[in-house]
């Protein structure tokens, strides 16, 4: 598994925003209450079945279930632990309401009221209240680092009180509408009961929560730490489901076991990349299937810092976006299952409606142009016989990225670059990632989100970055520009129309700074089997991001699953 977050609260806040402009209680597009999407209508299906999930965690599990532990709550969240709102990244942020049966918001964004869901229990059979909510959102304020999305901090919430019996109010110092993704769909509520008591309530971000109490689909039944097995929920709050009874989830320490183990129908669910996937996977079985939609942008992140000369010189990172060829990268590296990036950041086909073509192809950037490229480095002093020497960093392990770089080494070599490729261990790489310590790096931001606002943000907002030597939770790169902070700030009061114009205009400073220089689509790898299990998330039913390591669209799919042959 490729985990799709590495937690810093700044960097995941920086993104947590929905391009959402109404105060209606459900968005355009939504699903209905009960979490069936709407274009889902096959109707209630007979309980049974069992699906077993194959992702590499590249570890064995440690049990530990707390949500508000970054490194175990994928494996909470959506199973067990629930949010108010889920928004779909995938259908332009159409909603489900969960928790929250619905909300409203004030003429100014700075206060929302949500109305909880009645009738909802904890999986220990006492009853989920409005308490609970602001029990959830007091204990971040309480305790720092559980406030995994700085809503205390920088999205600048204040009181988080209840009335009544289903009220919970959330107010804030200014317009929060960017942060309803972060509070509405990431946060998920905890029983005040479980939480408020004993160890839990005197370290709740290091308890190790083995026995989770949550509201969601599924119960923990048992851990051990080869294999996590979830048992349904018998008094699951929406009428019927879970259809499938049991998800087993074992721990697989690399990818050759979990991929043989989907290939051969042993396992059904897959999030992670497969080489050679047509004759290893897809030609097993006509049950066998895959898709993997795009979500964000994998690239080069040059140091743009003028202690770091080359890298922070524009027209090497110009020359540098001409000379690759993206879609050779994509068919090489990645074996054709992502899609070339372009050099706006615009993720497509998912956000289409936020994507200028004529921007991209008025300065030059629609196709490989490596004569532009070598023009650019000769101005410099630089051509293939007298070559501008540059290191890239990577990640060990990542053989994708190896063959990525490896295609990318060659054609920067045709227009004068000699690029050396340094492989580190994560964590190490990382280090001197976030340090600023590198002249490249192949990277991937950790976040995606309902619109290109969020990836845009963490990558290019200056409040994101720091010196060199300091730590910055995003935009690594070191991009500073007034004009885009202007732009990304104003995202925040802007109607849905306005919101589009800004997101062009963002990504026209991507293509004029080229601060960024994305090369291919980073998908939510994505594999399924359907000889017994249906309702899948599928491209013509993308009713939450697919892959297994996605919360809280793991709950989603889970609740759309049912085995065919129970029916």
């Amino acid at each position: 598994m490729r985990p799709t977050r590495i937690l810093a609260t700044a960097v995941v806040i920086a993104l947590a925003v929905t391009a959402t402009a109404c105060s209606e209680t459900k968005h355009k597009g939504s699903d209905d209450n009960n979490g069936n999407n709407a274009s889902e209508s096959s109707g209630p299906k007979k309980k049974g079945g069992t699906v077993t999930i194959a992702n590499t965690a590249g570890q064995t599990w440690t049990c530990n279930f707390n949500p508000f532990n970054p490194a175990v709550y994928n494996t909470s969240i959506g199973f067990v632990y629930e949010p108010l709102i889920f928004v779909n990244a995938l259908k332009d942020q159409a909603e489900t309401p969960m928790l929250a049966k619905s909300y409203k918001w004030n003429a100014d964004k700075t206060r929302i009221d949500f109305t909880i869901r009645s009738g909802v229990k904890w999986n220990d059979g006492k009853p989920f209240t409005a308490k609970d909510v602001a029990f959830t959102f007091n204990l971040m304020k309480k305790t720092p680092s559980t406030d995994l999305y700085a809503l205390w901090t920088t999205a600048g919430l204040q009181s988080v009180t209840t009335s009544g019996t289903d009220k919970v109010t959330l107010k804030f110092k200014e317009a929060a509408q960017p942060y309803f993704y972060a509070f509405a769909h990431q946060v998920a509520i905890v029983p005040e009961h479980v939480f408020g008591a004993g160890e839990a309530a005197k370290k709740p971000d290091t308890w190790v929560d083995r026995k989770p109490v949550g509201t969601g689909p599924f119960e923990v039944n048992p851990c051990t730490p080869n294999n996590i097995q979830y048992t349904a929920n018998p008094d699951y709050w929406q009428q019927g489901k879970p259809y499938i009874q049991k998800v087993q989830y074992p721990a697989y320490l690399d990818n050759g076991p979990a991929n043989l183990d989907l290939a051969n129908g042993k396992a059904q669910w897959g999030s992670q990349f497969i080489p050679g996937i047509k004759q290893f996977y897809l030609d097993k079985s006509s049950d066998n299937h895959t898709w993997s939609p795009p979500v964000l942008n994998v690239g080069i992140y040059p140091n743009l810092d003028p202690s770091h000369k080359d890298s922070s010189n524009l027209k090497v990172r110009q020359a540098i976006s001409y000379a690759i060829d993206r879609e050779k990268v994509a068919k090489i590296g990645v074996g054709g299952q992502v899609p070339a990036a372009n050099q706006s950041g615009v993720v497509m086909p998912t956000f289409e409606k936020y994507y200028d073509a004529a921007a991209v192809k008025k300065a030059g950037f629609d196709k490989p142009d490596p004569a532009r490229a070598k023009k650019l480095l000769a101005g410099l002093g630089h051509s293939p016989s007298k070559p501008l020497k540059l290191k890239i960093l990577s990640i060990t392990g990542y053989t994708d990225w190896d063959a990525s770089l490896k295609v990318i080494k060659q054609d920067l070599k045709a227009v004068g670059i000699d690029l050396t490729v340094q492989t580190l261990a994560q964590q190490t790489y990382v280090g001197r990632l976030y340090t600023g310590d590198y002249d490249l790096a192949y990277y991937t931001q950790q976040s995606s989100g309902p619109t290109p606002y969020y990836e845009l943000r963490q990558s290019l907002h200056s409040a994101n970055t720091a010196p060199l030597g300091k730590n910055a939770v995003s935009n690594w790169e070191r991009y500073k520009n007034p004009d885009v902070d202007k732009l990304l700030n104003e995202y925040a009061s802007a109607d849905e129309s306005r919101q589009v114009e800004i997101v062009k205009a963002v990504a026209q400073h991507m293509i004029d700074d080229v601060p960024v220089i994305p090369v291919v689509e980073a998908v939510d790898w994505f594999q399924y089997n359907t000889k017994d299990i249906g309702g899948w998330p599928t491209e013509d039913n993308p009713y939450a991001q697919p892959a297994a390591y996605n919360f809280p669209d793991t709950g989603q799919v889970l609740t759309h699953l049912y085995s065919k042959s129970a029916q």
